[in-house]
């Protein structure tokens, strides 16, 4: 496992006002917030819909499709903010009057990502006139030119980042586009489809032949908060006023029952939710449809009406969710297997600077959370790679600071052209597809690209920390305060601090949970402590009196006993 180096952020000057706590004051700054502007989270504050380029083309198609009552379908991606983009879409587009809308949702076992053809074929079977793309479309050449060669109009909304080709859309919506001037390129598919829907509302008040209400869109936020964290985009200043929105209404009990199901059956109390909630637990139960079976069942969940059938569905997702754990537990055990044969007595710093895995049985849903889980624990960018019935290996990669996943790809596409049969996605995160009997030629590749995008620096496990607490930030107060100043979350990230500790008791619980009672050096309070999954080949360790420990403020309630816990991020004996 790689060592974690401890390094304090730097706290440049700026004019926040004194009302802030001066601790609260020193965490903003250390994130580069340099005005209070840049902490006031009111809706209208957000960027405005007319700098989106391409976003009048699509709001005239959409509304000729209102018009005109066209067959209206929705292709989404079949992961998290693919499920909550189209279900925004098909209830926003409901409560505008139109009901002749569906959708469909790629089955990752059958038809792979996004628009391809065969998913273009099925939407015209449907009667399809309009097809909309949700978190997926600007790499979909064939699939929209398969869509126009049978009749349809396209639209595409995407945030991923586009290829060198664009496909021949009717209408393109993406921050991402180099065209386009929107502040925020951190939109996560479903924040591009609300910006849509946002526009389309805009244009139906100003058309004579429109004649019902006014739609309230801010009663879809929650769905929106729910999308962008779990896609881990950015949380910039724009996001950040999306989430934070979304979770107001979740925590007023003005959410989806879908949502409020999800919440239930992960034991969370939607009245305290915090943004690592949607992304620790909502998420994962949405994405664990799309990942064992059909991401359809999510959809559904968040387009019921009532509480009784939304809990019924959420259900369903949570009992998906614990296989996939089970599933996801023997593929990491399998793949830390193969790298210790790889390593042999090696030391860990003779692991290749990528590395690329593959077992012919592994599951395509769930190889995402493989390369994500041996990322965090070799901190390195990971490959994984799983088999389909048509000769063909899916990959999912994750990347570190500082290595654009993505652009590395496409850098092994320009140096080896055909190896790569499709690939796309972000800097942190990026899927493909290669064929099988290319795996050896892919691999000696990927180790040749390597060499000019991973270097020694990328490879050094740095965790950011704010810096010691004084002996009375030490409290439920504290806390709270860190609670309440968020949302924090992907590039805005959650406090973390450090110090030395002495070790009062320590013991393992679950398989790989340390359990701890902790005192700051030089202080008399003492507090419970845990670190999740640690290396129990070196926890507990008997002979460490004290340590160098990063961790973050938590409340633990318990049998109704509120106390502060210390939740470890990362834990050195020191003599």
């Amino acid at each position: 496992m790689s060592s974690i180096t401890l390094q304090r952020r730097s706290v440049p000057e700026c004019a926040l006002p004194e009302t802030i706590p001066p601790l609260l004051r020193r965490i903003y700054q250390a994130r580069g917030i340099s005005s209070a502007d840049q902490l006031d989270h009111s809706a209208n504050r957000l960027h405005h819909v007319r700098s989106l380029a391409g976003i009048e083309q699509a709001v005239q198609l959409l509304a000729f499709a209102l018009q005109h009552d066209e067959r209206i379908t929705i292709v989404g991606d079949f992961d998290a903010d693919g499920a909550t983009s189209t279900a925004l879409c098909v209830l926003a587009l409901k409560r505008f009057g139109h009901h002749n809308v569906g959708y469909l949702v790629p089955n990752r076992f059958e038809t792979g990502y996004g628009l391809t053809p065969p998913i273009a074929e099925m939407a015209a079977e449907q009667g399809t006139q309009l097809l909309i793309t949700v978190d997926n479309g600007v790499s979909a050449i064939s699939g929209v030119q398969r869509a126009k060669e049978l009749g349809m109009k396209v639209l595409v909304t995407d945030h991923h980042l586009p290829g060198e080709q664009l496909p021949n859309a009717d209408a393109m919506v993406n921050p991402n586009l180099h065209a386009c001037q929107f502040p925020s390129k951190n939109l996560a598919g479903v924040g591009v489809a609300f910006y849509l829907m946002a526009a389309l509302r805009q244009h139906l008040a100003e058309q004579p032949w429109y004649q019902r209400p006014a739609v309230n869109l801010a009663e879809l936020l929650d769905i929106v908060a729910v999308g962008t964290v779990a896609d881990v985009v950015a949380l910039d200043h724009n996001n950040r006023i999306l989430v934070n929105q979304g979770l107001q209404r979740i925590r007023a009990g003005r959410c989806r029952p879908g949502i409020k199901a999800l919440c239930q059956v992960a034991k969370r109390n939607p009245q305290q939710l915090q943004a690592s909630d949607l992304g620790f637990a909502v998420g994962p139960r949405l994405n664990a449809a799309g990942r064992l079976d059909d991401m359809a069942l999510g959809i559904e969940c968040l387009l019921a009406e009532s509480d009784e059938h939304a809990l019924a569905m959420a259900q369903q997702l949570d009992e998906l969710n614990l296989a996939r754990r089970d599933i996801e537990r023997g593929m990491e055990q399998e793949a830390l297997r193969a790298l210790d044969k790889l390593l042999g007595d090696a030391d860990f710093s003779e692991l290749p600077p990528v590395l690329c895995l593959y077992q012919a049985d592994w599951h395509q849903g769930v190889i995402g959370i493989l390369a994500a889980r041996v990322k965090e624990r070799f901190h390195r960018p990971v490959l994984a790679f799983a088999g389909d019935d048509n000769g063909m290996l899916k990959g999912s990669a994750r990347s570190v600071t500082g290595v654009h996943m993505r652009d590395m790809l496409a850098a092994l596409d320009t140096k080896f052209p055909g190896l790569i049969d499709r690939f796309g996605g972000h800097a942190m995160a990026a899927g493909l597809s290669i064929s099988a009997q290319d795996m050896d030629a892919f691999q000696q590749a990927l180790s040749q690209v390597a060499t000019d995008w991973v270097d020694e620096a990328h490879l050094n496990h740095v965790l950011h920390t704010d810096g010691e607490l004084a002996a009375d930030e030490f409290s439920l107060s504290t806390a709270q305060l860190l609670r309440d100043s968020g949302p924090w979350g992907q590039a805005f990230p959650e406090p973390i601090f450090d110090g030395i500790f002495r070790i009062v008791q320590q013991r393992i619980v679950g398989e790989r949970h340390l359990k701890l009672v902790l005192q700051p050096k030089g202080q008399h309070q003492v507090f419970d402590a845990i670190a999740f999954n640690v290396d129990t080949g070196e926890w507990p360790n008997a002979a460490a009196n004290l340590a160098q420990v990063a961790y973050q403020l938590d409340i633990n309630e318990f049998r109704g006993k509120t106390q502060l816990q210390l939740m470890v991020k990362s834990i050195t004996a020191v003599a």
